[in-house]
């Protein structure tokens, strides 16, 4: 069954991009998710009108995040946390935990935007990535200090 993606999904394609798909995956996930609808030439019109709008609205935010990236790359923010003999923290810094302390500087950030693979577990310097959009990455240092 042909089908037009609405959406971008993973290892199937792009918004507007017509792909072939079993019919049970378009009649069972796709169509009733609203992920995609049936290749038809009046479809093809519509998503065509929604992919145009869905780029302009895409480049605007794209916008927004390169400038927010610009002013992201040179703040530094540290987190107290208490510690142990070897540097080690008794607790760890999340993503959360970063994404407060950039509260406090006065960037709202989502704490799902920060990617750290792991906890921070180790008292130091750390460059945490900041994924502000698919393509705007900007890396912020977090100093993890001892809490007196």
């Amino acid at each position: 069954m042909e089908v037009i993606l609405r959406e971008d999904v993973e290892k199937l394609g792009n918004r507007g991009d017509m792909v072939r798909v079993a019919p049970g995956y378009a009649r069972n996930f796709l169509l009733p998710k609203r992920l995609a609808v049936a290749a038809t030439d009046a479809n093809r019109k519509i998503v065509e009108q929604e992919r145009q709008a869905h780029l302009r609205k895409e480049a605007h935010l794209k916008g927004e995040a390169e400038d927010l990236s610009k002013l992201l790359t040179g703040v530094t923010v540290t987190i107290a946390q208490k510690a142990g003999e070897q540097d080690q923290l008794f607790g760890s810094v999340t993503a959360k935990d970063v994404a407060d302390a950039l509260a406090a500087k006065n960037f709202t950030i989502d704490r799902r935007k920060i990617q750290l693979d792991e906890p921070i577990k180790q008292l130091g310097e750390f460059k945490v990535p900041v994924k502000l959009h698919k393509d705007v990455i900007a890396e912020v240092t977090v100093v993890v200090a001892k809490e007196e």
